[in-house]
C-alpha cells in the first residue's frame, strides 16, 4: 500500500487497495474490502468487508458501502449514498455473508446525493440515479431514474 494515501484521521484496514487511491479524514475501510486503483474515498465514508470497488471509483462524503456491494470501474457515488444488504434485518438474527443480498453497480454509473439502493438490484452501465432516489428495482444501462421509488 505504498502508493495509497490515507489521511491521518482516516482508517484503511484493508490490504487490497490499489495504487493511487486516497482515503480521507474519518473515512473507514474495513479489512476484507477490495478497492481498485485511483479511487477517492471522501470524508466520513464507510466501506465494509466484502464490498468491492473497481478502479477510479469516487465515494463522496458520508456514503455507506456495505458487504455484498460491487461497484465496477468509474462509478460515482454522491454524498450520503446508502446501500442495503439485508431485505429483512433484525437485530436478534445474526446473518453470515452467504445470507446477505448482493448489489452490483455497473461501470460508469452515477448515484446522486442521498440515493438509497435496496439490495438485490443491478444498476446498469452509465445509468444515473437522481439525488434522493430510492432504487428498489434494477436500472437498465444508460437509464436516468428519479423519485421514490425510482422510475425511469
Amino acid at each position: 500500500m505504498n502508493d495509497v494515501r490515507v489521511h491521518p484521521q482516516g482508517l484503511c484496514e484493508s490490504d487490497e487497495v490499489g495504487a493511487g487511491t486516497r482515503v480521507w479524514a474519518f473515512a473507514h475501510v474495513l479489512p476484507g474490502a477490495k478497492i481498485g486503483r485511483d479511487c477517492n474515498i471522501c470524508d466520513g465514508a464507510f466501506v465494509e468487508d466484502g464490498a468491492t470497488l473497481g478502479d477510479r471509483v469516487t465515494v463522496k462524503n458520508g456514503t455507506l458501502v456495505f458487504s455484498g456491494v460491487t461497484c465496477e470501474d468509474e462509478v460515482f457515488l454522491g454524498p450520503n449514498v446508502l446501500f442495503t444488504n439485508d431485505m429483512r434485518p433484525r437485530a436478534h438474527i445474526r446473518k453470515g455473508p452467504d445470507e446477505l443480498v448482493s448489489t452490483v453497480v455497473r461501470r460508469g454509473a452515477s448515484l446522486g446525493a442521498g440515493t438509497v439502493v435496496v439490495c438485490g438490484t443491478e444498476i446498469g452501465s452509465y445509468a444515473f440515479a437522481a439525488a434522493g432516489s430510492v432504487v428498489a428495482k434494477s436500472v437498465p444501462a444508460h437509464a436516468f431514474v428519479a423519485g421514490n421509488p425510482a422510475r425511469q
